[in-house]
């Protein structure tokens, strides 16, 4: 829930209802706030139980649209591309190895045949990356 607060901010707040409640009534103040964040998660929890009882399977199909979606909140490019171009190979080891086990396969193909072109020499041309 509070992801994304750090404790700097955290002191802030607190110094800030320092202030602002006094030091009597800060304590029963962040007691009422803990309560009300205690309360709302237990009604959340209970819909999410009720949801889950009365629909059945369908619940589940219900949730991996959403659970898509939180993904797309941490969407990072670059894993995304390494995730769809090496699915199909084993994960590996930071040394190189699968954890399979086995020979070392390289992460990256070997591109020896990339070289610098000669004068006058035409690039390679692939119809299907145009």
């Amino acid at each position: 829930m509070f992801e994304n607060i750090g404790w700097v901010e955290i002191l802030i707040i607190v110094v800030a209802g320092l202030f602002i409640l006094g030091p009597e009534r800060l304590p029963s103040a962040a007691a009422w706030v803990g309560r009300t964040i205690r309360q709302v998660r237990d009604y959340a929890t209970g819909a999410r139980d009720q949801l889950k009882q009365e629909m059945g399977p369908e619940f589940e199909q219900l949730r991996k649209p959403l659970e898509d979606l939180r993904e797309l909140r941490n969407f990072n490019p670059k894993q995304a591309i390494t995730k769809h171009l090496w699915d199909d190979q084993p994960a590996e080891k930071p040394n190189g190895y699968p954890t399979t086990g086995g020979a070392p396969s390289p992460a990256i193909p070997d591109r020896g045949a990339d070289r610098p072109l000669q004068r006058g020499e035409r690039p390679p041309y692939d119809p299907d990356a145009t």
